[in-house]
């Protein structure tokens, strides 16, 4: 089970409407299993969100470097991570 910090579940809170066209979760404990559930992950770096980009075979659609921050599965939690959610 991944452990999501109050900022990734906040972050998520605040933004999950970037990926989904309604809310999935009211507060940090329905996000904390909602992306346990879908396996998100949280990137430590932009490289780390490349790369996992590229390990899942995920077209990015010729996006490259920071162009793939703006992917709606990616949430830029404010402190140099990343949480990506695969819907």
């Amino acid at each position: 089970m991944h452990q999501f910090d109050d900022e990734v579940l906040e972050c998520f809170l605040e933004n999950q409407q970037q990926l989904f066209p309604e809310r999935v979760a009211e507060t940090l404990e329905e996000a904390e299993e909602f992306l346990d559930e879908c396996m998100a992950v949280v990137a430590e770096s932009v490289e780390d969100v490349i790369a996992y980009f590229e390990e899942e075979g995920i077209d990015m659609e010729g996006a490259v470097g920071e162009e793939i921050l703006e992917a709606d599965e990616v949430f830029d939690i404010g402190d140099g991570r990343y949480l990506i959610v695969e819907a």
